[in-house]
């Protein structure tokens, strides 16, 4: 029984060591690229994201503290991204590693139940909700859009889309009626999956996609470069919620996203490349957006 408990407290040791590892390359500090894919299941996207990574970027998604804990699977993920095939597949290893730990990233901090010294680290605690966790007082009804649910269109899913335009154009692109429907996000991982990597894969003009700008595929006109929106992470984060973060030095919110970014970088082994923060960068317009919990 000592011989067992020594070997047991030995692996224990040794598990703490390798992981905190991993943990130690986050933070914007890159320790080598990492083999992140080549799991057992997942196609194509298993070979950039296995189901061990998604484990290690969501640690704790299913704890008891958690209100999602149970929803959000590996599975559903898989099933989702599928019916997106350049989600993940763009360019090469590198930057499809960048990609997801971008949108990883960008959800986490959207369905964060982290704080600064949380068990794991603050980083460690997205896709802790699936439901906004304090709706605003707004019907989150655009006049342009029908609105029959009004108050209804809070945030939902990992990209916690939010307001009648993004439900009724999300919807008619997935064939489901989440204008009438719009808890289906909530209640169905798989459809809460693609609502997010819709949002991802759509430009919302002159917002280009998340998915165009963090693959390089996206070029800033004139007007771009002068509102200081230049390609990088950051743009993302003034695509999904600009009007209200960005444009100004000292977001809590997007220091928060930027070290869910740092973080998964360091786990999949890659940089992450330029122009992380908005804050110089002008917001868009009024359009369509998914709102920060």
């Amino acid at each position: 029984m000592r011989l067992i408990g020594s070997l047991l407290i030995f692996s224990l040791v040794l598990s703490f060591v390798l992981g905190g590892s991993a943990q130690n390359c986050g933070s914007g500090v890159v320790c080598g690229e990492r083999d992140t894919g080549h799991g057992t299941d997942g196609g194509e996207l298993g070979k950039i994201i296995s189901r061990e990574m998604f484990e290690d970027l969501l640690p704790y998604r299913n704890d008891a503290r958690c209100p999602a804990r149970g929803f959000y699977t590996y599975d559903a993920f898989i099933e989702a991204a599928q019916a997106f095939p350049g989600f993940g597949n763009s360019g090469n290893e590198t930057m499809r590693k960048r990609e997801i730990a971008a949108f990883f990233a960008q959800t986490g901090h959207e369905t964060t139940g982290g704080w600064t010294d949380a068990p794991g680290g603050e980083y460690a605690w997205g896709y802790c909700y699936i439901r906004q966790v304090s709706p605003a007082s707004s019907d989150y009804c655009y006049p342009y859009c029908p609105c029959p649910l009004p108050g209804q269109y809070y945030g939902r899913g990992p990209i916690q889309l939010t307001w009648n335009c993004n439900y009724l154009r999300c919807g008619e692109a997935l064939g489901v009626d989440l204008l009438n429907n719009p808890d289906l996000l909530a209640t169905d991982p798989v459809l809460s999956f693609k609502s997010a990597i819709w949002f991802w894969m759509t430009a919302q003009p002159p917002k280009p996609s998340c998915h165009e700008v963090i693959i390089d595929e996206w070029k800033p006109s004139a007007n771009d470069v002068n509102a200081g929106r230049l390609p990088g992470y950051g743009l993302t984060t003034n695509i999904i919620n600009g009007g209200i973060e960005c444009g100004y030095v000292g977001n809590d919110a997007v220091r928060n996203r930027i070290g869910f970014f740092t973080t998964f970088c360091g786990k999949f082994g890659i940089q992450p490349g330029d122009n992380l923060d908005c804050s110089n960068q002008r917001p868009y317009g009024l359009n369509l957006m998914a709102q920060s919990m």
